[in-house]
């Protein structure tokens, strides 16, 4: 059997050697989960920097708002499918299946969201996310009023290009350090989970 790759290309420091507030963010997610996502052990490469990251992280994903949390994440997974980032796929494309009881949906939405299973609503907040991943420059009043016609508000604009951007950041790190998705990913939200 071989060996898997190492979750990124730069060390992943030792869990007892990290700063006790890393640390104990990485053991809560453990706990949560049942396994520590890679892109914990990676970013902990540099606590003050997975600080930050994580701070804006749950700003904008654990916040009341309104996008549903499966709306966050297809927003997360159609524009880390554009960006070519594999684990933000893989590992948020996991976390929408669950979300969104629905086996189908993160690999529908990741390739192309307009043939997605998902609502016109949804599919209009796609469309502005991935203007803002592919093209902000152009973003103007018809695209907040295209929102507007679908129920969201400037706020809820704010939160998507928030969460876009955010994850165009992860997904540019991600990339450059080859980090890799967790084997557990893969079958999430997929298959039933085992009974015990």
């Amino acid at each position: 059997m071989t060996t898997p790759p190492p979750p990124s290309r730069f060390p992943v420091p030792e869990l007892t050697k990290l700063p006790e507030d890393v640390r104990q963010r990485i053991l809560e997610v453990q706990d949560k989960a049942g396994f520590v996502p890679n892109v914990f052990l990676a970013l902990a490469h540099r606590p003050d920097e997975f600080r930050a990251f994580f701070a804006y992280h749950d700003a904008l994903l654990l916040r009341e708002s309104g996008l549903t949390k499966g709306e966050k994440e297809m927003i997360i997974v159609a524009t880390s499918g554009a960006n070519h980032c594999l684990y933000c796929v893989v590992a948020h494309g996991a976390i929408l299946r669950i979300y969104e009881k629905n086996p189908l949906i993160a690999d529908q939405v990741a390739v192309n969201h307009h043939k997605a299973d998902i609502t016109p609503r949804q599919k209009a907040m796609l469309d502005f996310a991935m203007k803002v991943c592919l093209d902000s420059a152009t973003v103007g009043e018809a695209d907040y009023a295209a929102l507007r016609q679908h129920g969201f508000s400037d706020d809820d604009a704010w939160d998507i290009a928030g969460i876009t951007a955010l994850f165009g950041l992860s997904n540019r790190v991600a990339n450059t350090i080859s980090l890799r998705p967790n084997d557990e990913f893969y079958l999430m939200g997929r298959v039933p989970k085992a009974r015990t």
